[in-house]
C-alpha cells in the first residue's frame, strides 16, 4: 500500500471546498445580468439563488448516510463530478428554467463537499495535527464566500455572467483527479438503515424554513397567505421529526440522537450558529451599504471588504498552531471579543466613511473569526467518535448555514422597517423653525414649494434613516457577539494527544 500523500489529499479536497463555498456568493453580483440575459423579473431571477440554498440545505443530512452506505471516496467523486458538471450546465442555460434546474442540481452535488472535506482531513491527521487541519479546512470555508463576490463582479465584468460558472470546470476537474488518485477507497460500513419518514420530514422542515427566510421579507412577512402556509409546514414537519427520531433506534433513524448527548458536540453547534448569523448578516449588509448609501462601484466594493479575508486567513493559521497549546476555550473567548470590538467599530459608522473606516474594521473581525473557527471546529469534535464524524460534520455544516440564513434574514427585515420608523421619526423634526432654514444655499436646495426641493430633503432624510437602520443591525450583531461568550465555558478542552473517541457511545 502506497503511504498517505497528505499535502495533495488536502490540497484536492480544498479546491473542493473552495469551489462549493465560493458559489454560495460568487453569483449574488451577477444577478442583474442574468436577469436581463433571461428576460427575467426581480422576483423570478431570485430563484436563481434560492434554488441553491435550499437544494444544498435539504441534501446536507444526506452526507452521513451516503458515506455509511457507500464510502467517503465514491460520495466525495460523484458530489465534485455532479457539481462540476451542473456548474457547466448554469453557464449554458439560455432560459431562467434551465439556470433553476442547474443551480437545484449544484444544490444537491454540492451539499456533501463541505462536511466531506472535514471529515476527511480529520481522519488524515493525527490529533495533535487537527488543529492545522482545521485552520486550513476553515480557510476555505470562510473565505470562498467572502471573495466570491469580489471575484463574480470582476468575472461578470471582464468577461461575462456565465464565467461565474465556467470557471468551476478545471478547478472541479483538478479536484476530481486529486480526490481519484491519493484519496483511499473504503468501503462503507452499511450499518445505518435509510429512513424515509426521517429524512423526508427533515426536508420538508428544512426547505419550509429555507423558503420563509429567503423570501419573507419580499412576501411582507405574515401578511403573506405564502409565509403562513410555509411556518405551518415547517412546524409540522419537525415536530414529527423529532417525535420519530426520539421513539427510533439509533441506526435505524436518520439522525442519530447520541450526538445530542456529547456536550461539546451541542455547545459547539450553538457556538457555530452564532458565528454564520454573526459573520453572513455583516457580509450581507456591509456591500449594499456601500453602494447604496456611499455610492461605490462594485468594483471598490469588493476591493475594501476583500481583505477581511486576509485577516480570516492569518488569524486560522495561527490558531492552528494554538489548538492543543493553549486552552481552546482561552483562544474562542479572545476570538469573540475580537470580533465584537469589530462590530462596535462599526456601530459607529457614519455617512463619512473613508476607505479605511471599512477595511480595518473588517480584518479585525475577520481575525476575530479566524480565531473562533479553527479552536471552536476542534473543540467541537474532540470528543466524538470518529464512526459518527460523517454526520456530526453534515449536522455542523447545516447548522453554520441555517445560522447564516436566520441572520441575513433577520438584519435584512430590521433594515427595511428600522428605516422606515426613522425616516417618519426624523420627518417630524423637521420644521421651519430650524435655524438651518436660515441658510439660504438649503432654502433653495430644499425648497418645500416646488416638487424637486421636496424630492431632495425626502432623498436626505431616506439616506439618514438607512444610515442609522445599518448602524442598528451592527448593534444588535454586537450585542448577540456579547451574549454568547459566557457559554464559552460549556466547552471541554480536548486532552493532549488524546484520541477524539470517546463520549458518545455509553
Amino acid at each position: 500500500m502506497r503511504p498517505l500523500n497528505r499535502p495533495m489529499i488536502t490540497l484536492s479536497i480544498m479546491l473542493a471546498t473552495i469551489m462549493q463555498t465560493l458559489d454560495s456568493t460568487i453569483a449574488n453580483v451577477a444577478l442583474p445580468h442574468m436577469q436581463g440575459s433571461m428576460s427575467a423579473s426581480q422576483d423570478q431571477i431570485t430563484w436563481v439563488l434560492t434554488a441553491y440554498i435550499v437544494a444544498a440545505a435539504i441534501a446536507t443530512p444526506l452526507t452521513g448516510w451516503l458515506c455509511d452506505r457507500f464510502g467517503q471516496k465514491q460520495v466525495f467523486l460523484v458530489s465534485v463530478a455532479g457539481f462540476t458538471l451542473a456548474s457547466a450546465l448554469c453557464g449554458v442555460a439560455n432560459s431562467l428554467a434551465a439556470i433553476v434546474a442547474a443551480r437545484l442540481l449544484q444544490g444537491v452535488f454540492g451539499a456533501a463537499l463541505v462536511p466531506l472535506s472535514q471529515v476527511v482531513l480529520m481522519d488524515i491527521n493525527p490529533p495533535e495535527k487537527q488543529g492545522s487541519a482545521m485552520a486550513v479546512w476553515g480557510m476555505g470555508v470562510m473565505v470562498g464566500p467572502i471573495l466570491g463576490p469580489t471575484l463574480g463582479g470582476w468575472l461578470t465584468d471582464s468577461y461575462s455572467w456565465r464565467w461565474v460558472f465556467f470557471i468551476n470546470i478545471p478547478v472541479g476537474g483538478l479536484a476530481l483527479y486529486g480526490i481519484w488518485r491519493y484519496i483511499r477507497a473504503v468501503p462503507g460500513a452499511r450499518r445505518m438503515d435509510f429512513d424515509m419518514f426521517g429524512f423526508a420530514s427533515l426536508s420538508l422542515a428544512i426547505g419550509a424554513l429555507q423558503m420563509l427566510l429567503d423570501r419573507g421579507q419580499q412576501n411582507d412577512w405574515y401578511s403573506s397567505t405564502e409565509t403562513w402556509i410555509e411556518s405551518l409546514v415547517l412546524f409540522m414537519a419537525f415536530t414529527y421529526f423529532v417525535a420519530h427520531t426520539a421513539l427510533t433506534p439509533a441506526f435505524k433513524s436518520f439522525f442519530d440522537f447520541r450526538l445530542l448527548r456529547n456536550r461539546n458536540y451541542v455547545t459547539g453547534l450553538l457556538f457555530i450558529f452564532i458565528v454564520g448569523l454573526v459573520l453572513y448578516a455583516t457580509r450581507a449588509l456591509t456591500p449594499t451599504m456601500l453602494e447604496t448609501l456611499i455610492g461605490y462601484p462594485v468594483a471598490t466594493t469588493g476591493l475594501v471588504t476583500a481583505p477581511a479575508g486576509l485577516g480570516t486567513m492569518i488569524a486560522m493559521l495561527i490558531a492552528g498552531r494554538m489548538v492543543g497549546r493553549t486552552d481552546v476555550r482561552v483562544a474562542v473567548f479572545v476570538g469573540f471579543a475580537v470580533t465584537a470590538f469589530s462590530l462596535w467599530q462599526m456601530s459607529r459608522y457614519s455617512l463619512d466613511l473613508s476607505a479605511a473606516d471599512i477595511i480595518w474594521p473588517g480584518i479585525i473581525q475577520g481575525i476575530g473569526v479566524g480565531l473562533v473557527f479553527v479552536p471552536l471546529s476542534a473543540a467541537t469534535f474532540a470528543t466524538l467518535d470518529p464512526s459518527m464524524r460523517a454526520q456530526g460534520t453534515a449536522i455542523y455544516s447545516l447548522i453554520r448555514n441555517i445560522g447564516s440564513s436566520i441572520g441575513i434574514s433577520l438584519v435584512q427585515t430590521m433594515l427595511v422597517r428600522n428605516t422606515v420608523v426613522v425616516h417618519a421619526a426624523l420627518t417630524d423634526r423637521i420644521t421651519y423653525a430650524n435655524p438651518a432654514w436660515d441658510n439660504p444655499a438649503i432654502a433653495a436646495i430644499y425648497d418645500l414649494k416646488v416638487p424637486a426641493g421636496v424630492a431632495a430633503l425626502d432623498a436626505t432624510i431616506t439616506q439618514q434613516a438607512a444610515m442609522i437602520a445599518y448602524v442598528d443591525d451592527f448593534c444588535l450583531m454586537l450585542i448577540l457577539t456579547l451574549l454568547v461568550m459566557p457559554l464559552i465555558f460549556l466547552l471541554q478542552p480536548p486532552r493532549r494527544g488524546a484520541a477524539a473517541a470517546h463520549a458518545v457511545m455509553e
